[in-house]
């Protein structure tokens, strides 16, 4: 007699159903609401599986068990006051659009110092090699001290 050889397909999971639950992160919102009390009141009952902060940051630090509060790591939100501000919260979608080209170097000459150099010389107040006779607060400064002012906190170069 002849043996027929057949290829058998099998639909069963080779594990017969056993599953891998490492592999499943139970992140915070996984679980009951009697689990999570536990967890807020024991953090050493389940240690193996870890409190996902999902990117929120602590705001103290824990030494030898302790929670201690850090002040400068709490977020601080400054809100203006907006008292008497005539500008309403809603912008309108019919408002039409601003279109402002670049702020060249050009521009911030133009507005700083173009008007002085003009006034100075239309009324004959600049020396020979074309310096003010009466020279400006700003044109006082030297190139050190400009360049600090201009990276100092308000000066809009942030």
């Amino acid at each position: 007699m002849f043996h027929i050889i057949k290829r058998g397909i099998c639909t069963t999971a080779s594990l017969s159903g056993k599953k891998n639950f490492r592999k499943f992160l139970l992140y915070n919102k996984r679980g009951t609401r009697i689990f999570k009390q536990q967890r807020a009141a024991n953090p050493d009952l389940y240690p193996d599986i870890p409190i996902d902060k999902r990117g929120v940051r602590d705001t103290g630090v824990a030494i030898d068990g302790n929670f201690i509060e850090v002040p400068e790591k709490i977020p601080e939100l400054i809100v203006p006051n907006m008292e008497g501000c005539k500008f309403k919260p809603y912008v309108s979608y019919k408002a039409p659009d601003v279109v402002q080209s670049e702020f060249t170097s050009q521009d911030l000459f133009n507005s700083v110092y173009a008007q002085k150099i003009i006034d100075d010389w239309k009324s004959g107040k600049l020396n020979d090699d074309g310096s003010p006779m009466e020279p400006s607060k700003e044109e006082m400064q030297s190139a050190e001290e400009a360049w600090i002012k201009a990276r100092r906190t308000g000066s809009d170069i942030f």
